[in-house]
């Protein structure tokens, strides 16, 4: 990861990160230190298979709390913008697929909240960047990974 990346998100989401670490550092390091010291008690640490499993999850827990930790110390707090009469983070946007025929709506999140299954994108993904600062009725055309897609944009909350 860069070192100088800034991770774009919500101050909710910011303190789900340290309430995460919060929980990280504090029971689950002392659950993985207390497996770790059970395996250790059965004997022969060469051939010892429960210890090897707690070193190894121990890993992961230390892989899993610097990457919280560089996600916070990197943090970019973005407000949801008032603004109605052009896309911007915490937009819901309604657009219709020129191709298709269909119509959907998607809420421009920061990169650290996206879901899209749940109609949240990243500002940093393709139709994200194609949707940021456009207006409603404009007609957007996006490269994406499934070739270039075409939108209206029919309403901007």
């Amino acid at each position: 990861m860069f070192k100088d990346a800034k991770y774009k998100m919500s101050e909710e989401r910011l303190q789900e990160l340290k309430d995460e670490l919060h929980f990280l550092q504090t029971v689950r390091e002392k659950e993985v230190a207390e497996q770790i010291k059970e395996a250790r008690s059965f004997g022969d640490l060469t051939e010892n298979s429960e210890y090897d499993e707690a070193k190894t999850e121990q890993g992961k827990l230390y892989s899993k709390i610097a990457e919280i930790r560089n996600l916070i110390e990197n943090a970019e707090i973005v407000y949801a913008s008032d603004r109605t009469d052009s896309v911007g983070i915490g937009s819901k946007v309604t657009v219709h697929d020129v191709e298709f025929g269909t119509d959907d709506t998607y809420e421009i999140v920061g990169s650290q909240e996206a879901d899209p299954a749940m109609g949240r994108i990243s500002d940093d993904s393709p139709i994200g960047r194609g949707l940021m600062d456009r207006r409603k009725g404009d007609i957007v055309e996006v490269n994406a990974p499934a070739g270039v897609l075409r939108f209206k944009i029919l309403n901007i909350a």
